[in-house]
């Protein structure tokens, strides 16, 4: 089949274009022909085609683009969907090509709803979805809040894929070397952009528990602020928490994402508010336990006992958990409970989805 992707690729950089890149190595490797439409430090893929067109708030580029797509004629367009303020760009695109009479349009939800609301966010929600033909959701609680725009369109289910293009797995002393963090530690791993819902702060003040004190474990917080950094440093320092923290606070090159989580013994996500999130697909891919709350869709991809914790998102449980990992030496238990659950996760029950919400 003929698949164009719609969305961030290189040079633009994060987890989005992550996704996409992958995506597209997926139906190629399936035979599809594959183009992408759309900062990193990273070298350009040498195996994509990446066309950037598309400009967020520039409108002649929306006619401009979608014109360019129903040229190529293709049979399915994929749009990954995850902020509302992208639904005038993408949903005009959508229609633009829809009117070839030969694409089908089929939108990889992350939200719907998004984690941090604007005025507008349900009218651009329902325009977005009124301009697709199927949908394909990765946790039940997006299938869910995408009944509040559509109840008519196919819709498919399928877990988030393992990010598996991060490369093979570090060892822990080759990581720490790279880092440059003692081997005599124990590790926890925040990883990702630092925003307000991914409840930073309830790990801190978790990490502020007494009993980590007579413990050789540090915290790792590795990622860029989303909105201010003052606020964590001020908050580190009321705890004391000042030299047992690790701050890695500029944006991790994907070719370093595997010393940050070869370093760690646990993956740490004390989200507020979620649906699904990439980097328990991360985590999976290198066979790290988690620590997730049971918000969204985490726990439904986070069994509770076999690969990790899920707990609610209140630092006391929060730490408690961590104790319990540490000093109860959970790391084995739970690897062996990842190796078994990472299976599900192949890239290629979602191409297989995308094509199945085509064709519906």
């Amino acid at each position: 089949m003929k698949v164009v992707i719609l969305g961030t690729a290189w040079p633009y950089r994060g987890g989005l274009a992550v996704y996409n890149e992958r995506l597209a190595r997926e139906f190629a490797a399936n035979g599809d022909n594959v183009t992408k439409t759309q900062y990193s430090t990273e070298p350009a893929p040498s195996d994509l085609k990446i066309i950037r067109s598309l400009n967020s708030v520039n409108p002649f580029s929306w006619g401009k683009t979608g014109r360019a797509i129903r040229a190529l004629q293709p049979d399915i367009l994929v749009i990954k969907f995850w902020l509302p303020f992208m639904a005038p760009c993408l949903g005009r695109v959508a229609r633009i090509v829809k009117r070839g009479g030969k694409t089908r349009v089929v939108s990889i939800l992350d939200n719907i709803i998004p984690h941090e609301h604007r005025p507008g966010d349900r009218l651009f929600g329902k325009y977005f979805t009124r301009s697709v033909d199927g949908f394909v959701a990765m946790s039940d609680s997006v299938l869910e809040d995408l009944s509040q725009f559509d109840t008519v369109k196919p819709r498919v289910f399928c877990r988030h894929p393992l990010y598996d293009n991060f490369g093979p797995k570090a060892s822990r002393e080759e990581s720490l070397k790279f880092l440059g963090l003692d081997p005599n530690d124990r590790y926890m791993l925040f990883f990702g952009l630092i925003r307000d819902y991914k409840g930073l702060d309830l790990l801190l003040k978790a990490y502020a528990d007494c009993r980590f004190r007579k413990m050789n474990v540090k915290l790792i917080v590795a990622g860029e602020f989303y909105s201010g950094s003052d606020k964590y440093f001020e908050q580190e320092k009321e705890l004391g928490l000042e030299g047992m923290v690790v701050w890695k606070s500029d944006f991790v090159p994907d070719s370093e994402v595997r010393y940050c989580f070869g370093a760690a013994d646990i993956i740490v996500q004390p989200y507020k508010s979620a649906t699904q999130s990439g980097v328990t697909q991360i985590a999976y891919h290198f066979e790290k336990p988690m620590l997730v709350t049971n918000v969204g869709g985490l726990a439904e991809i986070v069994p509770a006992g076999e690969v990790g914790y899920v707990v609610e998102p209140d630092s006391a449980q929060i730490a408690d958990a961590l104790v319990d990992f540490f000093e109860n030496r959970r790391q084995d238990q739970f690897t062996s409970g990842i190796l078994s659950e990472k299976k599900q996760y192949a890239w290629s029950n979602m191409t297989r989805s995308v094509k199945k919400a085509a064709e519906q």
